[in-house]
């Protein structure tokens, strides 16, 4: 255990009870490593996680509207973090958890968080236009909520604990929107002074 600061504003119950509780977590996270690299790392799952992770970016660099790179990046920044923040607690609190991962730590499954939500958001953000976001919502929340999670869940990446899919259809729903609002931000300018 690391020597305590003397003089500091948290009392030195806390700060150990806390080491406490830190130490087991950095406990567990050895032994599942141990167990990611036995069981998970160069398996089929960890290849397929890895294409998922690739192979949408690909997709989106070749065929996305290149005027709007920028735009579309920022906003599929902002999904990442997003879906990764949600995902990073459900997954703490219990509602779920995730075999074959891509990396065993946080993000909870990159694939997911940091290439499908986002390249998807963005694809569809560039599709028709002219379509009502309120729509393009509900069809990006549709498919992740009850066609993505339940083909994750038969392939045995996504195992619901305590969570149903159509809990995550708001939340998709609402990350959409979101994104949509900030695709239509008008405060970018140049840095040129």
């Amino acid at each position: 255990m690391e020597q305590l600061e003397i003089g500091s504003l948290q009392g030195e119950e806390k700060i150990r009870k806390a080491g406490e509780f830190f130490k087991k977590i950095a406990d567990l996270n050895k032994e599942y490593l141990t167990y990611w690299y036995h069981h998970t790392f160069l398996h089929w799952d960890f290849i397929l996680s890895w294409v998922l992770a690739i192979a949408p970016w690909i997709f989106w660099v070749k065929y996305r509207k290149k005027d709007s790179t920028g735009r579309l990046l920022f906003v599929g920044f902002f999904a990442i973090i997003f879906s990764s923040w949600l995902d990073f607690l459900g997954s703490e609190m219990g509602l779920w958890y995730y075999t074959g991962v891509a990396i065993p730590t946080i993000p909870s499954y990159v694939p997911w968080d940091f290439s499908l939500f986002p390249v998807a958001v963005m694809v569809l953000l560039q599709m028709k236009p002219s379509w009502s976001p309120y729509l393009k919502a509900a069809i990006y929340s549709t498919l992740c909520s009850f066609v993505a999670e339940p083909i994750f869940r038969w392939l045995g990446y996504y195992v619901l604990v305590h969570w149903a899919y159509w809990w995550s259809f708001p939340i998709y729903f609402l990350m959409y929107i979101l994104c949509e609002k900030i695709s239509k931000t008008k405060t970018f300018s140049k840095l040129d002074p």
